[in-house]
């Protein structure tokens, strides 16, 4: 029997290649029964172009306002703590590294006790990081229409009670729960995209949507200067007007998600019926039990938990995302080192961060294509890995600011393409989004880490932090992706030897479908693998 390799380095698309349509071999069948086609009397080229369009539609309903919340969500948390001798550093992003700026540890009475500053930054990962393996179960459960606006409202009420806190208690009690409401955003919609496109479509939106961390550090700072300028309004300094006016759009933006943010395919308001048919037909043949409705069981959350693929999908992120969160905490310092003023530092700030938007979706549109994205991960973490190296070992702030180039750029696209990479290879309405939360949960579980390790007594040259940074980067980022598709790889090939028959024995074809990433097609074979290996 010819079975399908579901655990993939390059992505089990189920449309069928040149080369299977070349030797005659048909796609799976999919999950479950297909809805009747409103297609069926048009011809291939028809199809196509009916198809496109759709995706057009999707993309254009669907993405730029995720990215929005993404970009509100990464602006209101972003722990930006670094220090620096002068204390004219001017952090990239409106949080609580901007407020620190604006007088916060002084009017909180923090300044004499530095260690309080830094609990309440990594307070927020505790909570942050312990709630994501929940968040897609509630997701699914509560809608995405319900859940996204619920938790965005909850958030901006957060962010505007850290404007009033009086005391370095109350700061971190608020930090504690902003990190409870924003723990589902992140991982509910990357997890909520791949239940609206194929595969080999997924890389390049979760790469767009991420691509708003970026943006929101290019041009956080000089929001959070703006505001600023309301420093004494009402009796409150500058840094708590970046909190109330920050968690005030937030709330409003969550408001009107009730209205943009809208629900699975199969339930989803805008979706006429042919279009409906159109997208769950995708999804089923693309294998994807997303297209069913499941009811949550145990079952799935332990399935998540014992499958090796969520802990080396964990291993690999916490790479990129403790990588993530050190370098936005030591950009600005490279910056003030180079000696401009203000402003002119906010600028120079820019460059970095659009430099690794672009190469993010560029990245995310290469890996959809080649479906290869483990060497994606290997090939871009190399440029972070070389540009923290020059951070190590350059000794003009020149050299170091070149070196945050190839940080970013080899940083910011391995954070969407390891998640479409988990994400693709994970199968299961409820395993998938538990794995992803579990996989997303501990990367932002080391923020702990990346708040800590940037200490004021290392400047200039902050060799502790890059020295971790670098560590990250090395094992477990770039030999991390090398260890997951090797391990990928040889499922494969023991799948394709009918190795692993034995778990559809016996069985019906129901219960084979609710194998998930374990159950088996017949007559499909994956050309790439072969080639690829």
């Amino acid at each position: 029997m010819k079975t399908v390799a579901d655990h993939v380095d390059v992505d089990s698309d189920r449309a069928p290649s040149y080369d299977e349509k070349a030797i005659a071999v048909a796609p799976a069948a999919g999950y479950g029964d297909l809805p009747p086609d409103p297609d069926a009397g048009c011809s291939e080229a028809e199809k196509a172009r009916i198809d496109k369009k759709l995706k057009l539609r999707l993309d254009g309903i669907l993405i730029p306002w995720l990215c929005l919340l993404y970009l509100c969500s990464f602006l209101d948390r972003k722990s930006k703590a670094a220090e620096h001798d002068d204390d004219k550093l001017m952090q990239p992003g409106t949080n609580i590294g901007n407020a620190k700026l604006d007088g916060l540890t002084k009017d909180l009475g923090m300044t004499t006790n530095p260690g309080l500053y830094n609990a309440a930054l990594s307070i927020f990962f505790v909570s942050y990081s312990l709630f994501e393996p929940l968040t897609n179960i509630l997701l699914k459960r509560l809608r995405p229409s319900i859940f996204l606006p619920a938790i965005m409202m909850l958030w901006g009420i957060v962010m505007t009670t850290m404007g009033l806190c009086s005391s370095a208690g109350g700061l971190m009690a608020a930090r504690f729960f902003l990190g409870l409401a924003e723990a589902g955003l992140f991982p509910g919609v990357n997890y909520y995209l791949s239940c609206w496109y194929k595969r080999s479509e997924f890389g390049i939106r979760a790469a767009i949507f991420f691509s708003a961390a970026a943006v929101a550090g290019s041009f956080g700072g000089l929001l959070a200067a703006a505001i600023n300028l309301m420093a004494g309004r009402g009796g409150k300094g500058g840094w708590a007007w970046i909190f109330i006016l920050e968690g005030l759009a937030t709330f409003l933006i969550g408001v009107v998600s009730f209205w943009m943010v809208h629900d699975f395919p199969d339930d989803a308001k805008f979706l006429s019926d042919a279009d409906r048919a159109r997208v769950i037909r995708r999804l089923k043949l693309d294998n994807q039990s997303s297209a069913e409705h499941e009811e949550f069981r145990m079952e799935y959350f332990y399935a998540a938990v014992k499958d090796w693929k969520t802990w080396t999908g964990a291993i690999v992120y916490m790479g990129a995302d403790g990588a993530l969160y050190a370098f936005s905490l030591f950009l600005p310092t490279i910056i003030a080192d180079l000696g401009y003023t203000a402003t002119k530092a906010q600028l120079l700030t820019v460059p970095p961060y659009a430099a690794a938007a672009v190469l993010t979706v560029t990245v995310g549109y290469i890996a959809d294509r080649t479906r290869q994205r483990g060497l994606c991960n290997i090939a871009t973490s190399l440029l972070g890995i070389i540009g923290f190296s020059m951070l190590l070992g350059g000794s003009s702030p020149g050299v170091q600011y070149a070196g945050t180039f190839l940080g970013a750029m080899g940083i910011y696209p391995c954070i969407p393409n390891t998640i479409s990479w988990a994400s693709n290879n994970i199968e299961g309405v409820y395993k998938r989004g538990v794995a992803l939360g579990i996989i997303i949960g501990w990367g932002n579980l080391n923020g702990i880490v990346s708040s800590n390790i940037y200490i004021a007594k290392d400047s200039p040259r902050y060799f502790p932090g890059h020295g971790t940074v670098l560590g990250y980067m090395v094992v477990f980022l770039f030999l991390g992706s090398i260890v997951q598709r090797i391990l990928l790889a040889r499922e494969n090939k023991k799948r394709l030897a009918g190795q692993r028959d034995g778990w559809i024995a016996g069985k019906s074809e129901k219960e084979i479908d609710l194998l998930g990433d374990r159950r088996y097609e017949t007559d499909d074979i994956l050309l790439e693998l072969q080639t690829a290996n």
